[in-house]
């Protein structure tokens, strides 16, 4: 341990504890989604389970809730419910990381935990940080008891990266096949076009460049947090890219891959993964047979805000979502089947009705046309025909979020919606779209309107109050 990793364990303790009782006071901390205890939160990392236990990292500034140098926070749960908080896992406290520990990902094996994640260095002087006075270094961490890291090493310099790509390249999601290690690195080229870069290694240690993925035309000047899966045969490349067109900040969505994503292959159709105001930089793992995977509830850059800040804390993940792909090979989400083991007594609600509910709900509705949902007086869930729209009529409800659209390719016949203090995410036709967003409600129960649409709603119980 050297001083500064030793200087920061003690530093973080007590700033949480010093936030701890003003942030516990926010009327919207969330109930059973992961936030942190204080400061900011963004990007999950390290998602793995080991034994009965499922660990989930994330990017965490204790020190400041809008954001600053970047370490591990960390949770563990067995259930995907109930989530315990421990220390911090990953300080960026060498030479390689000391400007951050950036996003990464984690493998269990031989005993141990290893995580792969960028360590994130701004050199100073007159630099633009793009293509000049940046490294984002691979690097490695072990640990034997997946509590306090054993060792940390750099693995790779922007030098060892392939020739041609800026200074932008992070966010290792590793994966072990067929006897030998694959990560994926997300990159941004000299010419601003964005791909994901592959390498494969025999150790886990050195890693040489198995391929590169992008598209014929350039889409987007940055491919942040990829990762790569197979689902009942086919392989999907979801990025999180910057500077494309879409009705946010940035974009997040998936790519098919046709044909070997180690050789010669094509990316097909780029396919949204959500259509609402807060949804980034989504990661997945396995669970057995099952895909899960978790997102950041929030946007970078985002012209809105959340006022969870003024209580010194900001930002959650998801919910842990179940990843299927459907006949037409689309990737549905839909919450975890463990969720459901939350609901209290089921309860009807009728169309033109009003009704009051806690905060924390999962609503379940089967329209047979037009629709509208109007959640705590200021948020409508609207559909005309195909087209489904989820726009903020009080500004305050939505702390500067409007309003969303998306397209749907058949009319709406199913509505999922899970709630809690700060958030909303619905789930429409067996999860082929999502829309999730962070709201803002008075304190306490919180009204919902059904117009055209019977509901079932279900209380969630069980959840921390």
């Amino acid at each position: 341990m050297n001083a500064l990793q030793r200087d920061l364990k003690r530093i973080v303790p007590l700033v949480e504890g010093l936030g701890a009782a003003k942030a516990a006071a926010d009327p919207h901390r969330q109930r059973y989604h992961i936030q942190p205890p204080v400061g900011w939160l963004n990007d999950p990392n390290g998602l793995c389970k080991v034994g009965d236990t499922y660990h989930v990292f994330y990017q965490y500034s204790p020190l400041n809730p809008a954001g600053g140098v970047k370490m591990w926070g960390h949770v563990t749960s067995t259930d995907l419910l109930h989530w315990q908080q421990h220390p911090v896992m990953l300080y960026p406290d060498e030479p390689f990381d000391c400007h951050g520990a950036y996003s990464g990902s984690a493998l269990y094996e031989d005993g141990r935990l290893w995580l792969f994640y960028t360590g994130n260095i701004k050199l100073p002087g007159d630099y633009d940080h793009i293509r000049t006075g940046r490294e984002n270094n691979l690097c490695l961490a072990t640990s034997r008891d997946c509590m306090q890291i054993d060792t940390k090493e750099c693995l790779m310099h922007n030098r060892d990266y392939p020739a041609g790509l800026s200074c932008h390249v992070r966010d290792p999601k590793v994966w072990a096949q067929d006897g030998r290690y694959y990560l994926v690195l997300g990159a941004r080229t000299l010419e601003d076009k964005g791909e994901v870069v592959i390498l494969q290694s025999e150790d886990r240690y050195h890693w040489q460049l198995c391929n590169i993925l992008t598209t014929a035309e350039p889409f987007g000047y940055m491919w942040e947090c990829p990762d790569l899966f197979q689902l009942d045969g086919q392989w999907y490349l979801p990025v999180s890219p910057q500077g494309i067109p879409c009705q946010n900040k940035y974009g997040c969505g998936y790519f098919p891959v046709e044909g070997d994503w180690k050789g010669a292959c094509t990316l097909g159709d780029y396919r949204p993964m959500d259509h609402g105001f807060d949804y980034y930089a989504p990661q997945s793992f396995l669970d057995g047979a099952r895909r899960l995977q978790f997102g950041w509830m929030a946007m970078p850059d985002a012209d809105y805000t959340c006022p969870t800040a003024d209580y010194g804390w900001q930002n959650c993940l998801t919910v842990p979502r179940e990843l299927t792909r459907d006949a037409d090979g689309v990737l549905c989400q839909n919450p975890a089947r463990e969720l459901q083991t939350l609901r209290g007594e089921a309860r009807a609600l009728e169309a033109g009705s009003t009704a009051t509910v806690d905060p924390c709900f999962e609503l379940e509705a089967h329209p047979k046309g037009d629709f509208r949902l109007v959640f705590a007086g200021g948020l409508e869930l609207c559909c005309r025909q195909r087209s489904v729209e989820l726009r903020f009529t009080d500004d305050a409800l939505g702390s500067g979020r409007d309003r969303r659209t998306v397209e749907l390719d058949a009319p709406c016949r199913e509505i999922r919606v899970l709630g809690d203090c700060s958030s909303l995410e619905i789930f429409l036709n067996g999860g082929r779209y999502t829309l999730t967003t962070r709201y803002f409600p008075a304190p306490g129960p919180v009204s919902l309107t059904l117009e055209n649409t019977n509901a079932t709603l279900w209380p969630l119980e069980g959840t921390n109050r």
